[in-house]
């Protein structure tokens, strides 16, 4: 990679001011050619509150020699027609989760990078604190032995309002309810940690605190294809919000990763601590978390792609995860056992 990585942002909406604030940290290796917005006045006002520059056609930024890649912010309905767009012109893709609403539709646009020979990043900032990154060490390292059961809670809250807003919670703009728009981080973690699922029962609802199309309630009990077992319970319902959790039962120790504290309490006596508290978006503000996790994140795509690597979260790693989120919505709809395919 010569010079600085350069990269075009598309979508200004309430998940892009970390990716600004990243930006801004990382401006001696990544330079940003444009941000693009459909709304001119959105666009406009974005660039000038973060410094950038504004760009007023998204066909001509894809063509532009000078970006390395794209970070599509937008939300999830509107992000097919860029991917395509970015990719047919070279440039590699940073995603916001999820890839799409599908895990149909997510196939299809990581074959497309694949197809443009562009590679594809996910944006799952939670894999960066540095508490998730002792857990996997650890457990790459063997000294926790393996993971027999794994128990994931989100329990944050939303309040009416942010379901008011058009379209949100709803199946045609962003896939569905509280598992695709807020527990898919940590259920991307807990399969980092504990491997791929087999099996999943499932019940999802909404609750009468409300109004939505989609889930705002889900729970479900796991199989592992390693032979563990676990459970998730996720919800947007309780109020006025806690840091959610990841608890890993090992052999050699219990593990507690929340609110970016992990706690190891080994079985042969004694307890170690990790990490440090950060709020995490789970009460009524959803962006009420640090951006030095998104800073690391891209920082880890500009160093990888640009070496001509592979990004260290793929198109893959959010297919398996919405393959989960749709078994146990098939599973409550169906009211029985649902097996997950293996990935390819």
């Amino acid at each position: 990679m010569n010079g600085r990585f350069g990269f075009a942002v598309v979508g200004t909406g309430m998940a892009a001011p970390p990716h600004a604030r990243a930006l801004q940290a990382l401006s001696e290796k990544a330079g940003v050619i444009g941000v693009y917005s459909r709304t001119a006045e959105r666009r406009d006002r974005f660039a000038s509150e973060f410094g950038l520059p504004a760009a007023g056609c998204v066909e001509a930024l894809a063509e532009d020699p000078s970006v390395d890649a794209a970070i599509i912010i937008t939300p999830p309905n509107a992000r097919a027609d860029l991917i395509n767009l970015f990719a047919a012109n070279g440039k590699h893709i940073l995603c916001e989760k999820p890839l799409e609403r599908t895990v149909t539709a997510a196939e299809e646009l990581a074959a497309t990078c694949r197809f443009n020979g562009v590679e594809l990043g996910i944006v799952f900032q939670h894999r960066f604190r540095a508490a998730s990154r002792q857990l996997r060490a650890l457990l790459a390292d063997g000294v926790l032995g393996d993971v027999r059961v794994a128990r994931v809670e989100v329990p944050w809250w939303r309040d009416q309002a942010y379901y008011d807003e058009p379209g949100r919670g709803t199946i045609a703009r962003d896939g569905g309810g509280v598992l695709i728009s807020q527990a898919i981080h940590t259920l991307d973690l807990m399969l980092s940690f504990a491997g791929p699922v087999q099996e999943v029962q499932a019940v999802a609802a909404t609750t009468a605190f409300h109004r939505m199309e989609s889930e705002d309630f889900a729970c479900a009990g796991l199989k592992f294809a390693n032979g563990a077992v676990g459970s998730v319970v996720a919800t947007t319902a309780t109020f006025p919000g806690e840091a959610e959790s990841i608890a890993l039962e090992c052999d050699k120790a219990g593990v507690l990763l929340k609110a970016g504290v992990l706690t190891v309490r080994w079985r042969s006596g004694g307890t170690e601590t990790f990490g440090s508290e950060a709020e995490t978006g789970a009460g009524a503000d959803p962006m009420a978390f640090p951006f030095d996790w998104h800073r690391d994140l891209i920082e880890s795509f500009v160093d990888r792609v640009g070496a001509g690597e592979a990004p260290e979260i793929s198109g893959s790693d959010s297919i398996a995860v919405q393959r989960l989120i749709a078994a146990m919505i098939r599973s409550s709809a169906q009211g029985c056992r649902v097996a997950l395919p293996e990935m390819d």
